[in-house]
């Protein structure tokens, strides 16, 4: 039986946190930012804590057996 790989794209773009939290960039970031309002822009600064339920599955790419 071939080993289970963890998603390369999720290592890329999520990071868990010491407490098993899952850690997130906000997106709309990258381009187009004179379209996008001040107040989104400084809101978007940092990181950000992903939801249980989204973070339930997240942790799952990252879990090799889980």
């Amino acid at each position: 039986m071939p080993k289970m790989k963890t998603k390369s794209g999720a290592k890329k773009r999520f990071s868990l946190t010491a407490t098993g939290k899952v850690r997130m960039n906000p997106s709309r970031k990258r381009h187009g930012l004179v379209n996008r309002p001040q107040q989104m822009k400084r809101q978007h600064r940092g990181s950000e804590l992903l939801s249980e339920p989204d973070a339930k599955i997240v942790k799952k790419f990252f879990l090799v057996n889980g």
